[in-house]
């Protein structure tokens, strides 16, 4: 009861009144659903377009070997995205932000880190580079391997993203 109510009593009662001081608070209360956009938060849905916009992409130096990589996957992950919204509308889109993240919506405050991408490449003495994609969402970055055709891509992204269930599920 206290830390519900009692304690941000004082706060919000002062809230209100600075609110009635210029009439704002009978207008509200005349026209709630007016102020609702203002003073409430609703997950904004999913697209592909607010999803490529929320991911920084970071690219090699222009003129590199892996610049010219990564500018091939560039155009497979907007695709990839495009596809999975018309697919399955917002729930893969909502996995894809999950995966890289760890939120499936866009928080009210948005993200920080800003989510970013970068690329998986063949570094000397590793071995063969990833065929899939790796997240860290401790820094909100998704990693995409590079593939030469859209159908790889698409099938490891998709097996990734059929492979992981979450934070603490076997």
């Amino acid at each position: 009861m206290f830390q519900v109510i009692h304690r941000v009593r004082g706060p919000f009662e002062r809230f209100r009144d600075g609110l009635r001081t210029l009439g704002v608070l009978d207008k509200i209360q005349a026209h709630p659903e007016s102020f609702r956009p203002l003073l409430c938060w609703s997950p904004s849905i999913l697209t592909a377009d607010l999803i490529d916009t929320l991911f920084t992409i970071h690219l090699s130096p222009v003129g590199s070997n892996k610049r010219n990589a990564e500018e091939i996957v560039i155009p497979f992950w907007r695709d990839y995205l495009s596809d999975a919204e018309d697919q399955e509308g917002t729930k893969k889109l909502g996995m894809i932000l999950a995966f890289a993240t760890g939120a499936s919506t866009v928080p009210a405050i948005g993200f920080s880190p800003q989510p970013s991408v970068e690329f998986l490449h063949h570094e000397a003495g590793s071995g063969t580079p990833s065929k899939f994609p790796k997240a860290n969402t401790c820094i909100n970055c998704l990693k995409l391997p590079l593939h030469t055709s859209y159908k790889d891509f698409q099938e490891h992204m998709d097996f990734a993203l059929g492979n992981t269930h979450g934070f603490g599920i076997a």
